[in-house]
């Protein structure tokens, strides 16, 4: 049985979601996703692990249709809303996915492919108010498949079975004691386990309420967040970020309005992307909270968390999850027990993906002989708490022999008070292996670049202190707000 939907019943009469300013109980939830359910099985008894996609908005709908598919036995492949249409196909082809669900506002983007004979297209509208038998459902069954960003090849599709989604939702729910009095606000996209499993899942596992904000703004999160109704919140990096902008520019009464609200809040997390020291420091003088962060990512859901209660290092992810085993391993996968050494982050537990879908060799690659998962980021332990210095491929430069954090140049680079934000990457070289690039956005026009590099090198060696600049509007980000970083190593290595 599916434990996240059978807890429902428990909680008949209270708001599960809250979206287009309407709210929508446990029990209206239930309905409707057997209203899905009943439509998607059209006579079958189980889907057993058809794959179905949807493309709808973050709202009630999205939760009922996914609810549903997992009531009929099948597996969820939710879309993205902001993906071009070759992306979608890609996905469509990868899965081959039998039905995709859709809302109104897609059906132009789709509609070139309502001519295919393999896949059956629904509008949301036309699922009708059915009644009947559902399957029971075996939590080893396959759950859903989320994509990946895809920064090296194509996508790959991370399947989680529903025995992995429980173990993602119950690590969580007891470390940051979610109850059922919680109303968390999801500015997310569904497409990712963020808002997926940490937001809208740990909120329906808990009893509690899931509001979704129709459209993306500061004033209107703030607006939200003032009304004494939200008492949990969680963001990436750029939100906050983009908050912190947007409060700069109001007056000091609106400032100290907002600040009073914040400091009700029972919890604020941040994650998906490294969270600058500098974002910390900032929201805390705002909201009085030290966000959360802890360190997941779509294979493990969440694996690493700072304490609910007791001391959170600013940079420090924190300790293992319950039911979660964490290694430090080296370059041979062996594990490294002096503290302060680096290396790979390795997981263990039920918390970690089936497979790779169609993948059987980059599922193989994925694990160790001896069953670790290998998340590709390096941390280190500090002060009894793990720190990440980077992506093995990404963040980690490997200059003359060094091994360079990149994430840590980045963060001497944001207390510059000309730098808005920025971007380090490894930029290939015959000499060194790599020299260090940073991408500048900039506060102000007036950056003198060799300036610059005299006070850089007061603050770090002269082996992490970048070697070429460029300048640029804005960092090239996915939809999650991660800053691509073969993007900027793009425009140093062809001469942009």
């Amino acid at each position: 049985m599916i434990q996240l939907i059978e807890r429902a019943s428990s909680f008949i009469g209270r708001t599960a979601v809250k979206s287009n300013n309407q709210n929508y109980t446990y029990n209206q939830l239930l309905e409707r996703s057997e209203n899905v359910a009943i439509n998607l099985l059209n006579g079958k008894k189980d889907l057993n692990g058809a794959r179905i996609a949807f493309l709808v908005p973050a709202s009630f709908q999205y939760a009922s249709i996914q609810w549903g598919i997992w009531r009929a036995g099948g597996i969820a492949v939710p879309l993205c809303e902001k993906h071009p249409l070759p992306s979608i196909e890609y996905i469509l082809e990868d899965t081959k996915a039998s039905t995709v669900i859709f809302s109104e506002g897609f059906e132009d983007l789709l509609s070139p492919l309502f001519n295919s004979n393999e896949i059956l297209f629904i509008p949301s509208t036309e699922i009708g108010n059915k009644k009947g038998d559902l399957p029971n459902i075996d939590m080893e069954r396959n759950a859903l498949i989320l994509y990946t960003s895809g920064t090296t090849g194509a996508p790959k599709g991370v399947v989680t079975t529903h025995k992995n989604i429980e173990s993602q939702i119950t690590a969580l729910t007891t470390s940051w004691e979610w109850n059922k009095n919680d109303h968390v606000l999801n500015v997310l996209p569904l497409h990712h386990v963020h808002g997926i499993i940490n937001m809208l899942s740990c909120a329906l596992w808990s009893g509690a309420c899931c509001e979704f904000l129709p459209k993306f703004s500061q004033k209107a999160v703030f607006d939200l967040l003032c009304k004494d109704e939200v008492n949990v919140f969680m963001a990436v990096p750029t939100i906050y970020f983009k908050l912190i902008s947007y409060y700069n520019t109001l007056t000091g009464p609106e400032q100290e309005l907002i600040s009073m609200h914040l400091n009700k809040f029972r919890l604020m997390v941040s994650g998906s992307a490294a969270l600058p020291v500098s974002v910390l420091e900032q929201w805390k003088e705002i909201s009085d909270h030290t966000l959360l962060e802890r360190y997941g990512m779509t294979e493990i859901g969440m694996a690493i968390s700072n304490p609910y209660n007791g001391q959170r290092k600013p940079g420090h992810i924190g300790l293992a999850l319950p039911g979660v085993e964490i290694r430090l391993a080296d370059e041979n996968n062996e594990t490294i027990t002096e503290i302060g050494l680096p290396g790979e982050i390795q997981i263990k537990g039920a918390n970690v993906f089936k497979e790779y879908w169609n993948k059987p060799i980059e599922t193989r690659d994925a694990f160790t002989l001896d069953g670790w998962f290998q998340t590709g980021d390096i941390a280190v332990l500090d002060e009894g708490s793990y720190k990440i210095l980077g992506r093995n491929s990404v963040d980690i430069i490997k200059s003359g022999g060094y091994k360079i954090s990149a994430l840590e140049i980045e963060e001497v680079l944001r207390t510059h008070p000309k730098i808005k934000d920025c971007g380090v990457v490894g930029i290939p070289n015959i000499e060194w292996g790599e020299i260090i690039g940073a991408s500048l956005i900039l506060e102000t026009n007036d950056l003198d670049i060799e300036e610059l590099k005299d006070w850089m090198s007061e603050k770090l060696p002269s082996y992490k202190t970048p070697k070429k600049y460029i300048i640029q509007d804005d960092l090239p980000r996915n939809v999650m707000g991660k800053v691509t970083k073969k993007d900027i190593k793009d425009l140093f290595t062809n001469g942009q």
